[in-house]
């Protein structure tokens, strides 16, 4: 790891590796000057990985981490888990109620959030900025807190959480620029929408390591919180939507095959 990189400010950690995560939704999204349409066996096979990868982040890199320190800190350790793990969910489930967004698969229809006029394009897109809020504040949180100096965490941990968020983050570009390329917009155009979906990830990354620092006791609390939100998106919206053209056993080993990857990677580097 870079030595530059090692001596950041945890917050300027976070906003970088979010800027990876970012990066690579970007570059997915570059796949639209490669591909008009995205085969829809490919489509499903990916959101399965992504499932994985975040499921599997969701345990080893957060509530692993939060539990571990609280019950070291003489707490009862389910407590903060349960807590933040609810609220993160909860969260996410009111952003879904007001935000205007539309899945991957469906019709504009079945648009769901605060009813709006806007074009099935910009409501593909929104969908997947919101599911990428919870995935940066993790990042954000697990650099948080090892710059806090807890001893569950450790910098191999959190850069293992942003190499697997990047590497989900590559299908998820794809899926959002492919759709409106199939809809008749120039590759550039969907390119830049495709990207822009990730570009609330630094955001939320520097505020989940600035929440962190200034909030230390909650650290356990914010750990679960970016936890439930994930695994919202996963049951809300990845699962399901892996499963609209019955490509089941597909979607399922792949997410198996994101969740031993993301396993692998938090166990090694961590």
């Amino acid at each position: 790891m870079p030595l530059w990189f090692l001596e950041a400010s945890p917050i300027m950690q976070a906003f970088l590796a979010t800027l990876f995560t970012w990066g690579v939704t970007a570059l997915g999204a570059a796949g639209v000057f490669v591909f008009r349409t995205v085969n829809r066996k490919l489509l499903d096979a990916m959101l399965g990985f992504a499932a994985g990868i975040m499921i599997a982040a969701s345990f080893w890199s957060l509530l692993a981490p939060a539990i571990a320190m609280t019950e070291a800190a003489g707490k009862t350790p389910w407590i903060p888990a349960v807590i933040g793990f609810l609220s993160g969910g909860a969260f996410l489930y009111g952003v879904d109620k007001v935000l205007p967004h539309l899945h991957l698969g469906f019709p504009v229809e079945e648009a769901e959030g605060i009813k709006t006029s806007w074009h099935r394009s910009v409501l593909l897109v929104l969908a997947i900025t919101l599911h990428n809020i919870p995935e940066g504040l993790a990042v954000g949180v697990a650099f948080g807190a090892v710059a806090a100096g807890v001893p569950e965490a450790s910098m191999g941990a959190a850069v293992a959480l942003a190499l697997g968020i990047g590497i989900q983050n590559f299908p998820e570009g794809l899926a959002v620029s492919a759709p409106l390329r199939r809809e008749g917009w120039s590759r550039s155009k969907s390119f830049m929408y495709g990207q822009a979906s990730g570009v609330v990830e630094p955001i939320a990354g520097v505020i989940g390591a600035a929440a962190v620092l200034w909030m230390r006791p909650l650290l356990p609390y914010a750990l679960s919180f970016a936890a439930g939100a994930m695994i919202f998106v996963v049951v809300e919206e990845l699962i399901p939507e892996s499963q609209l053209d019955k490509n089941t056993d597909l979607a399922t080993i792949s997410a198996m095959v994101g969740f031993a990857l993301m396993m692998a990677l938090d166990v090694a580097l961590g």
